[in-house]
């Protein structure tokens, strides 16, 4: 009762309504918590004031990636029954890969509430992020019954083709080790550099073959920047083709 209240409460008569409206197009309820969840789309990179609240997502992105890999474990276990864990293992992968999510974040319309909040560039990195710091608010307040309604109604059943998923791999490190183990070649990944860009810190990645570099690339993060430099490696070996994208 006391939930009601307060939602009615943010949803007609608070003085961040407008806020508590687009919520509810975005996750399907109204949040009790509004401050909470303002929070999802405060970056570190800005320094953000609101109305006199000021943090960033950090700390609810971290809870977020771990509620959401919890959930989507549960729910390929349950809907892949005979699935054994190399499967689930690689599908769980593609569901909450930093490509996916930016792209779920996106359809979500993440990128509006990002721009709102934060005066650095929005960076496609900056989606997924927020988009895990959305899932932690929504643990935090609804719970994991809460948190995994909403992941797998409002998203794995809404925004992700999970057969799609089955017939896609695009893990360019794996393919590349993979490869190379089997015609006896060494692979390494080396850090180049780390340097700042926007206020943030980036990653240049070599791909070594047998002591040789044969590929390089920058991303915000090391795991980013393999890939990348993974899927240059196999387009120089003629594995894949040239139009293949990493995010």
């Amino acid at each position: 009762m006391v939930g009601w209240i307060r939602r009615s409460y943010n949803l007609y008569l608070c003085e961040d309504k407008e806020f508590a409206r687009r919520m509810k197009e975005i996750i399907g309820f109204v949040p009790c918590r509004l401050k909470l969840y303002k929070s999802a789309f405060f970056h570190r990179s800005s320094n953000n004031t609101n109305n006199g609240f000021s943090s960033n997502n950090e700390r609810l992105e971290y809870l977020g990636d771990a509620i959401l890999s919890s959930i989507v474990a549960e729910y390929l276990y349950q809907k892949y029954p005979k699935g054994d864990e190399g499967f689930l293992t690689k599908m769980r992968s593609k569901v909450v890969k930093r490509k996916s999510l930016n792209t779920i974040a996106e359809k979500m319309s993440l990128d509006v509430m990002l721009q709102e909040f934060n005066s650095a560039r929005i960076s496609s990195s900056m989606l997924g992020n927020a988009f895990e710091a959305l899932v932690g608010a929504i643990y935090l307040e609804q719970g994991y019954s809460g948190a995994r309604n909403f992941i797998v109604q409002k998203v794995l059943r809404e925004y992700l083709n999970m057969e799609e998923l089955e017939r896609t791999d695009d893990n360019f490190k794996s393919t590349l080790l993979e490869l190379c183990q089997k015609t006896g070649r060494q692979v390494q990944f080396k850090t180049i550099s780390k340097y700042k860009h926007d206020k943030r810190d980036k990653f240049k990645m070599a791909v070594m073959i047998d002591g040789k570099q044969i590929a390089s690339a920058d991303a915000f993060n090391k795991k980013s920047a393999e890939q990348r430099a993974s899927r240059i490696a196999l387009q120089n070996i003629n594995t894949v083709p040239e139009s293949a994208v990493i995010e």
